[in-house]
């Protein structure tokens, strides 16, 4: 280790652990002193550190040493005493605060973690560390446990102008003027003393001086007076380059001329004197007192027969109470003398000998328990172990020890208050008792404050010694140690201790940065908001980049408070916008940190414009461009559709010179090669963009003026690097702490010089949930011919801060494969070369269902509107899909629908159609003559018919042609999207069996079932295409659907009769029944083709004509599906929709059961469980009764007249036709006829209802209900299960009570047929 003098504690013991000399003086000296701007003592101060003495020393040895360093401290008489406590407090406050004042600088940034370990240690560690420390120890200043504070001299200072200087010397040394300390006996009033007499040269010659000095001598004796003449300048305008007062007078102003009336003799004058004064007069007279101690010590207390005589006096001390500050010595006692001795050693740099001395007092005050003396002394043995580095580990022994025994001296103080508070009666206790009690009390807490500030002081010097030997850890403990009830000290050693770990090896950045949290935190509860504010700043490069985010979120939250309390707003906000995204933290301190983030900016009075604002966040990957080129989209859903799709749909419509070529590589020629790679956009058609953004916050947030930043150049041939540099230039001319703001670049026409005249931005306002995200769509519209480039997006959070975000992609290196085109940037996609405007076409089909069911059939039209000021002509149609959707003819706009789809009277049949060609292909060319002119529109019929079941995706493209508009865009498309829902409606099959008697006649048998949940159909018509074939119905109509109507669920199976030759095709039309809409339908089925016959499934007198199924556009879609399906027979069912009746019955009902079972009759009865589904498709409460009949005479009951008048609308319910096989055949006549009454002719009943024969139940408006059904049989045969009736009743859901029958409507349903085959079984159940 180097020297331990050289060292930053070797200095401060060298500076704080010097003699003391009590200066005495006149008015009229400090009246002389004052012309200068300084006191007497401010005036010697700067003379009295001597770095080179060099004064032969001789102590207790013999041996000389020669001492090269000393240093005298001078206090006036008033200041020997213990400083106040709160004086010395508020000292230490200003001192703080001072420095927290000239250190903050708001603009800096905190240097980061690697550039700040780079730096030498002097320049990383605060130069006020050690002044504060120093100030510190000054506040135990003329303690008197301690003797280094105690006076050895005592300078008397008289003015020549003082009358009678020789008595102004006695009267200045009377005893009732001197310091407390030494009339009461603490000190040794016996010190030596010098007399000076200071002439003032202003106020008159020397001679008079002169003759004081002598007569002062004569009185004094010779060697002890001296005089100073000063102040020689006459008109006080002395400036002194090197100012040495300056760091004695701290309040002193800037302009202030300090020593103006000093000249160089002067200043030569006053050195000499202190050093004179030192030399030849204090020095000695230590060296004097340092022999005739150390003879009186070694007398009384060196040798073994001392030592046991000292032993024995203090024997039984042990038992003794504790107390703070121990046995009262006086100056006189030897442990008193022994400390002295010591102490004098020790400033004389004799260390040994203070070292002896120390080690023999410390023993005495450990036995008298005078714990504050012990710990003193424990402390002056670690300096001193340290200043002749020897021993490091007694050094820090000495040191521990001492801290220790401070502390538990605060403890001792304590304890003995709450002793004498128990030990006291305080209800016989007088009021001078409790006076005298609480006076003790106080002044041992006073003792215990005072033992916590001596630990403080031994801290400073500890660390200080651990700092030296490179134990930095050890040292950042004792700091930490250190930290007691003063909240500011604790600030300060907290701080001193961060810096511990930042020069420990290897740097600890994380206990660096917390104990710089911690020192900021308890500067801020002393109002020190600058000291913390700089702690804070400090240890934001510690945590930046780590995952440490509540302490960061921390950090930053309360420097943006403590910004805003000084009135810095735009630095407060700078860090709150580093929390403003904070997912981690709770929803309450989300809600906290954006609260006192708008209140921050709301006192600024301005609106901030951020760079890169975290709320809400904004994915840029998700960003998606929209633009329209010579492609246009008719809707959001198009432009989201991909463009290989497009381009195969669109392959046979551009015209061939152009199909084998890319759009932008034919125009290569037209457009200037640095604008190659760039987009095409028309101007007056908006831009869109599609960006995402994400409140990452569990609370809402509110967004508003949401657009984008563009860049607009209207002249092509601008240079692109000289534009980029120019914005470039003015984002580095308008940065701020908290960002960059946004500069428009845009050279304009003359027209044209304002940017919101050549864009059109659209602005979006949003509000997100917590943790919402949300896809926003902005446009631009750009009015000018130009370069267009999107540069961000920029937004208002909470209507106080613009965000702004920059597009900014990261290049990602991508491998190109040889022969390849290399990809551009995606920054490219944001840079549009806009041209002039041209003629759009806007496109629209009418009435397109969005959902609907399969087999609709119905007329749309299609919109083509043009709003431009320019013709267009050459109009192509292709759809993705023909079988859904086809172009009709110009006639058919104004059709008359589903009358234009029957059968003319006066017309004759054809077996062709004329629309053939047109539909098998999906191209369809408008007329020549057809153009849409300017600010006009077009209207043109559609068929729409859908064909399958499923989500269906329609794709339409129109192309148009442009003369004269432009030379880069010749022509344009119009594409158009829709997404269709296609429902099941009707399930149909057929089975086809031969006659065996008749090889030209074939029985077929029709199975349709209603797929739908809700809806209901008519069935009208089944026709077949061709001339060859005839077909004809087997049984009634009224016998195969007595409702006329297919319900939800329903099934129906009907047989027919073909004759001639095989079946091509077969179309069945029906309708819809819907009573909250009308629409019409489709579905499409195995085919059988070309007969011309058509069956009426519907009421047989209804004479309305049979739908034409052979002329457009029911034969056009028929052709369609046998070419998409490659079928050479197809069977199409067309659903035309017609409205119900509103006579139709509400309550509809289903029988599920088994149809045939075999039984051995034999064993006991044969049970058969049946399952019935009632429903009420109602918005009524239906109240329904099932009565059951068990036998033929049961059918003979009286039944009232309402249930056989009944008309057949209030009729409805299920029924099936057996399954006809090969080996039976059911007769027309079986089929036809309905059996009211059991099949078997025998009186016997053969059957009976086993269960319930009368069933009540309510049902709730559109609800359905399941009634379980039992019959026993007793004999095998056909059964039929028809022998119940239902009745209902509907009540209105807000028929009050008082309204009668009035609102109710009912009615009877007789069962329909259900039958029933019981088979003899050969074997046993």
């Amino acid at each position: 280790m180097a020297d331990p003098a050289s060292t930053p504690l070797g200095k401060m013991l060298l500076e704080e652990i010097t003699p003391v000399v009590m200066v005495l003086c006149t008015p009229y000296v400090e009246e002389s002193c004052l012309k200068n701007g300084l006191s007497l003592i401010q005036l010697l101060s700067p003379f009295c550190d001597f770095t080179n003495i060099d004064v032969p020393v001789r102590t207790a040895s013999d041996q000389p040493y020669r001492l090269r360093k000393f240093k005298l401290r001078l206090f006036y008489s008033s200041d020997i005493r213990q400083p106040n406590l709160e004086v010395a407090k508020e000292r230490l406050k200003k001192v703080i605060t001072h420095v927290g004042e000239k250190n903050f600088v708001e603009s800096s940034d905190p240097s980061q973690v690697n550039n700040l370990l780079s730096r030498p240690e002097s320049e990383m560690l605060p130069s006020w560390f050690q002044f504060f420390n120093k100030e510190l120890v000054r506040t135990l200043s003329f303690s008197d446990h301690e003797a280094f504070d105690h006076p050895v001299a005592c300078l008397l200072v008289v003015s020549s102008k003082d009358d009678e200087p020789v008595n102004r010397f006695v009267d200045l040394f009377n005893t009732n003027k001197l310091p407390s300390l030494l009339n009461d006996g603490a000190m040794d009033p016996k010190i030596m003393k010098h007399y000076l007499l200071l002439h003032d040269n202003q106020d008159g010659p020397f001679n008079k001086a002169t003759k004081l000095l002598a007569d002062m001598r004569n009185a004094f004796g010779q060697n002890d007076c001296q005089i100073i003449c000063f102040n020689s300048s006459q008109d006080g305008k002395i400036h002194h380059q090197d100012n040495p007062w300056a760091s004695f007078k701290s309040d002193a102003l800037p302009t202030e001329n300090l020593g103006c009336f000093l000249n160089l003799d002067d200043l030569n004058e006053i050195k000499d004197f202190m050093q004179e004064l030192s030399s030849k007069h204090i020095i000695p007279y230590m060296e004097q007192k340092i022999r005739v101690l150390n003879q009186q010590v070694s007398a009384t207390r060196k040798g073994f027969r001392n030592q046991i005589k000292n032993l024995w006096w203090r024997k039984g001390k042990e038992d003794t109470i504790d107390t703070p500050n121990g046995p009262v010595y006086t100056f006189n006692s030897i442990e008193s003398q022994i400390r002295i001795l010591g102490d004098y050693a020790f400033m004389l740099g004799d260390y040994e000998l203070a070292l002896s001395n120390y080690r023999l007092i410390s023993t005495d005050y450990k036995l008298d328990k005078a714990w504050k003396r012990y710990a003193g002394v424990q402390e002056m043995m670690g300096l001193t172990y340290f200043l002749l580095d020897q021993s490091r580990k007694d050094a820090e022994y000495c040191m521990e020890n001492a801290f220790n025994t401070y502390l538990n001296s605060v403890a001792a103080g304590i304890e003995e208050v709450i002793m004498r508070i128990h030990r006291t009666n305080l209800a016989k206790s007088s009021a001078c008792d409790l006076l005298w009690m609480g006076i003790v009390a106080c002044n041992s807490l006073k003792l215990g404050s005072a033992g916590r500030r001596n630990a403080t002081r031994c801290g400073i010097w500890w660390a200080e010694m651990l700092k030296t030997r490179d134990q930095l850890k050890e040292a950042a403990t004792v700091y930490f140690r250190i930290c007691g009830e003063d909240t500011l000290h604790s600030a300060v050693m907290l701080e001193q201790a961060s810096f511990c770990y930042l020069l420990s090896k290897p740097p600890m950045l994380h206990k660096y940065g917390f104990h710089l949290v911690l020192s900021g935190d308890h500067y801020k509860k002393c109002d020190q908001i600058k000291h913390a504010i700089r702690t804070y700043r400090s240890a934001i490069p510690v945590y930046k980049g780590t995952t440490w985010s509540l302490i960061k979120d921390h950090v930053h939250f309360h420097i943006g408070q403590w910004y805003a309390l000084l009135g810095m707003y735009d630095v407060a906000v700078t860090h709150m916008l580093e929390v403003l995204a904070s997912t981690h933290q709770s929803k309450t301190t989300q809600e906290l940190f954006l609260r006192d983030f708008l209140q921050i900016v709301q006192k600024t009075g301005k609106t901030f414009e951020v760079l890169k604002l975290q709320l809400p966040v904004i994915n840029i990957s998700s960003l998606k461009v929209i633009f329209e080129d010579q492609r246009t989209n008719a809707s959001a859903a198009a432009a989201s559709v991909k463009e290989s799709l497009w381009r195969s749909l669109e392959e046979d419509m551009i015209p061939s010179s152009t199909a084998r070529f890319n759009w932008l590589e034919l125009q290569s020629k037209i457009i200037p090669r640095k604008y190659k790679e760039s987009n095409i956009c028309v101007a007056g058609e908006a831009l869109k963009v599609d960006i995402e953004f994400k409140n990452p916050l569990q609370i809402p947030i509110s967004v508003s003026s949401v657009s984008l930043m563009c860049e607009l150049s209207a002249n092509p041939e601008e240079d692109a690097n000289s534009l980029n540099n120019e914005v470039q230039n003015n984002e580095d001319r308008t940065s701020t702490s908290y960002g960059y703001v946004f500069f428009y670049s845009c050279v304009l026409h003359d027209d044209c010089r304002d940017i919101n005249s050549c864009l059109i931005l659209s602005e979006v306002d949003f509000s997100l949930e917590g943790g919402e995200t949300t896809v926003v769509q902005l446009t631009v519209t750009p009015r000018i011919e130009g370069i267009l480039k999107i540069v961000g997006v920029k937004w208002k959070l909470s209507s106080a801060v613009v965000g702004l975000c920059n597009f900014e992609f990261n290049p990602v290196n991508k491998r190109v494969v040889r022969g390849r085109r290399k990809q551009h940037s995606p920054s490219s996609d944001l840079k549009f070369l806009v041209i002039k405007s041209l003629p759009r076409l806007e496109g629209f089909i009418h009435s397109l269902p969005e959902k609907t069911y399969a087999g609709d059939l119905r007329p749309l039209v299609l919109e083509l509107s043009n709003q431009s000021k320019f013709p267009v002509k050459n109009l192509k149609m292709k759809i993705s899909n023909p079988r859904f959707l086809y172009a009709g003819n110009q006639k058919e706009l104004n059709a008359d629908f589903p009358a234009c789809l029957k059968k003319k009277m006066n017309v004759e049949k054809s077996g062709s159609h004329a629309n053939v060609n047109k539909t098998l292909q999906n191209l369809f060319h408008f007329p020549e003559d057809i153009s849409v002119q300017e600010e006009t529109s077009l209207s043109w019929p559609l068929w729409f018919h859908a064909a399958v079941r499923g989500n269906i995706p329609l794709y339409i493209t129109i192309y148009y042609e442009m003369e004269g508009v432009s030379s880069i865009m010749k022509y344009r498309t119009l594409r158009m999207h829709y997404n269709l829902q296609v429902l099941p409606s009707l399930d149909v099959s057929f089975q086809l069996s031969t006659r065996p008697s008749r090889s030209q006649e074939f029985l077929l048998r029709m199975d349709v079932v209603n797929k739908t949940s809700s809806e209901c159909f008519q069935v009208h018509q089944l026709s077949s295409v061709g001339q060859q074939w005839e077909i004809s119905l087997l049984q009634p109509v009224d016998s195969i659907l007595p409702s006329q109507s297919l319900f939800a669920g329903q099934s129906l199976s009907c047989f027919f009769m073909l004759k001639h030759s095989p079946v091509d095709l077969i179309i069945l039309k029906i309708s819809l029944q819907d009573r909250r809409r009308s629409s019409t339908s489709e579905d499409s089925i195995p085919s059988l083709s070309h007969i011309q016959s058509d069956v009426r499934l519907g009421p047989q007198d209804n004479s309305e004509a049979f739908f034409d199924v052979s002329s457009s556009p029911l034969a056009d879609f028929h052709d369609c599906e046998r070419s998409s399906q490659g079928m050479s027979s197809q069977v199409v069912i067309f659903l035309p929709l017609r409205s119900s009746p509103s006579s139709m019955s509400p309550i509809s009902w289903l029988v599920d059961g088994p149809r045939t079972i075999q039984h051995n009759f034999s064993a006991p009865l044969c049970e058969v469980n049946l399952k019935m589904t009632i429903t009420n498709s109602s918005d009524a409460i239906a109240s329904v009764h099932i009565n059951t009949f068990d036998s033929p005479s049961s059918n003979n009951q009286p039944i009232d007249d309402a249930t056989t008048s009944q008309p057949p609308e209030h009729q409805s319910g299920w029924s099936e036709i057996p399954i006809v096989n090969d080996t039976k055949i059911i007769t027309t006549e079986a089929l036809t006829t309905r059996v009211p009454k059991s099949l078997s002719l025998e009186s016997v009943p053969h059957y009976i209802w086993s269960g319930t024969s009368s069933t009540k139940l309510v049902l709730q408006p559109r609800s359905t209900a399941e009634i379980p059904l039992q019959i026993c049989v007793f004999t095998p045969g056909i059964y039929d299960l028809s022998n119940y009736v239902l009745n209902w009743i509907l009540t209105p859901v807000d028929d009050g009570e008082n309204q009668g029958e009035a609102n109710k409507s009912s009615g009877v349903c007789q069962g329909y047929p259900y039958y029933l085959s019981v088979l003899e079984s050969n074997f046993k159940d």
